[in-house]
């Protein structure tokens, strides 16, 4: 039977279903033929044992009729949820208008809900599904998608959920949509599967595990209804054009892959559950990775994605006009856009107008000019010159300092690589006086440094130390193509250093 129980009136049962004409032993002929009539009750008992579905099953229903909460609960402020021209208002202290129906107790498990969503500035609120009523309080069953375009939080608590994130299981950390603008917000649920997507560009794509995560707090798919969010008196958000296609209970998900759940699975999902900054900033489109594969495997893995291009002279983009085209091919992705300064020249290659669109700017020092005039380039072993370590190391740290100190950046990326041919000394190499000018130089100059999961650097011993000179840290993988992992060794310093969101970067959206 498909669970999409609107409890329907015994009328609309009846037109649900054809007649069923069932023997009644009291009008049998004589020759033991059997008469036929109408029964209502053998009726409705054939049409629950055969699974006859309700009329309304693979078509939109109206939650909302434009002029009333009809069918509609609100709970704790009832004041706060209002109808205003044709648009459900949520606007004050805390309430949720829960869906009930006719009969008061709608319940959904498979479906697929649609409604447009406006949101003014600074606002919160959200949909939560597979809910249930209660009386006061944030509802204790089912999930939220995040309505959040510009929230930033209240008291000491910074809110970095934006809109379409499945609330605590898979983040936004980049608003996809405007205040003061309709969007569509969509939300499929299909088995242990959910999918949401945002003026049709899927942003979340999460299955469930079949075992709860952890410590077994957060929530489960099973059946519920739909609740609308009045988060606060200063949040004001607008619905309209609420409607629900119900799907069968044995509706394929649509995929076979299931998540792996081993211990960076678990991680992740307690991290995003905490309101942690879960994200790569140093993602590239190389190898044969593509957008679309890069998205599917953020929504996999429940990291977001920033997509880094190489912006200098001899790479990708090298001017304005490069740097406007990449922009606008990213128009709308849900990920972060970085700029990945190369070389020491790309200061002035670019306008401070064209570099200001990116969401945040990284470099690093592994080209530079030599104390002898020579082009640098540490990755490449022809390039190197190391006749003394020590020497070397001094004006290393010291082009680093320049790096850090002189140029536009938010983040200092590959930090503490070393060449080929003095690798294997890094620790004796990186002294804690080293390290220290360049923990400093990060802190004076707010410059936040990345824990690179490619290179597995920098060392323990220098995230310890940075963090208790208040660094601000970063993840960030630096692919080479499409074979990148989950952010392992950032996940293991983040464990062995104690991280938590307070020594996180974040990029200033606001400019």
């Amino acid at each position: 039977m498909i669970t999409a129980t609107l409890c329907l009136k015994f009328t609309e049962v009846m037109a649900l279903c054809p007649p069923v004409y069932l023997p009644d032993p009291s009008l049998m002929s004589t020759e033991g033929k059997p008469l036929m009539k109408r029964s209502v009750v053998l009726l409705l008992i054939t049409m629950f044992s055969v699974g006859c579905a309700p009329k309304d099953a693979g078509q939109w229903i109206p939650l909302f009729d434009g002029h009333s909460l009809a069918g509609w609960k609100v709970s704790e402020h009832p004041n706060s949820v209002r109808v205003i021209d044709g648009m459900i208002v949520v606007e004050g202290p805390r309430a949720h208008a829960f869906y009930v129906g006719d009969s008061g107790s709608a319940t959904f498990r498979n479906f697929e809900l649609q409604a447009e969503v406006m949101a003014s500035p600074g606002a919160n609120s959200g949909i939560f599904f597979h809910t249930a009523y209660q009386e006061e309080g944030w509802p204790e069953k089912g999930y939220e998608v995040q309505i959040n375009n510009t929230h930033k939080g209240d008291g000491d608590y910074r809110e970095l959920k934006k809109t379409g994130s499945l609330y605590g299981i898979r983040s936004l950390f980049k608003a996809p949509v405007k205040d003061d603008e309709w969007f569509s917000l969509h939300i499929i649920v299909r088995g242990q599967r959910v999918v949401v997507q945002v003026n049709g560009m899927t942003v979340v794509d999460y299955i469930e595990p079949e075992a709860p995560v952890g410590d077994d707090s957060g929530p489960r798919l099973s059946s519920g209804t739909f609740a609308l969010q009045a988060h606060d008196p200063g949040s004001k958000v607008f619905f309209r054009d609420i409607k629900v296609k119900p799907l069968p209970d044995d509706i394929d998900e649509g995929t076979d892959e299931q998540p792996v759940v081993d211990h960076y699975y678990a991680l992740i999902s307690r991290l995003n559950s905490q309101n942690f900054p879960m994200i790569d900033y140093h993602v590239h489109l190389k190898g044969t990775l593509t957008l679309e594969d890069a998205l599917a495997k953020s929504r996999r893995s429940g990291i977001y994605y920033g997509i880094a291009v190489n912006c200098g002279i001899g790479f990708p983009v090298n001017s304005d006009e490069g740097i406007y085209e990449f922009l606008e091919s990213m128009e709308g992705q849900p990920v972060f856009v970085a700029m990945q300064a190369e070389g020491r020249e790309w200061v002035n290659t670019f306008s401070r107008e064209a570099i200001a669109q990116f969401d945040y700017v990284f470099s690093d020092a592994l080209t530079f000019t030599d104390d002898n005039g020579k082009r640098t380039r540490l990755w490449i072993k022809e390039d190197v010159d190391v006749q003394d370590k020590q020497a070397f190391m001094d004006m290393y740290v010291d082009r680093i300092q320049s790096v850090i100190n002189d140029e536009p950046i938010d983040i200092f990326v590959n930090p503490t690589f070393l060449p080929e041919v003095i690798e294997d000394e890094y620790d004796a190499l990186w002294t804690e006086e080293r390290m220290l000018k360049v923990i400093d130089a990060a802190v004076a100059n707010q410059v936040a440094i990345e824990i690179n999961a490619r290179y597995r650097i920098p060392s323990a011993t220098f995230i310890k130390l940075g963090k208790t000179r208040g660094v601000k840290f970063a993840f960030g993988t630096n692919n080479g193509d499409e074979n990148f992992g989950n952010l392992e060794y950032c996940l293991d310093m983040l464990e062995e250093c104690g991280l938590t969101n307070e020594d996180m970067f974040i990029p200033n959206l606001d400019g």
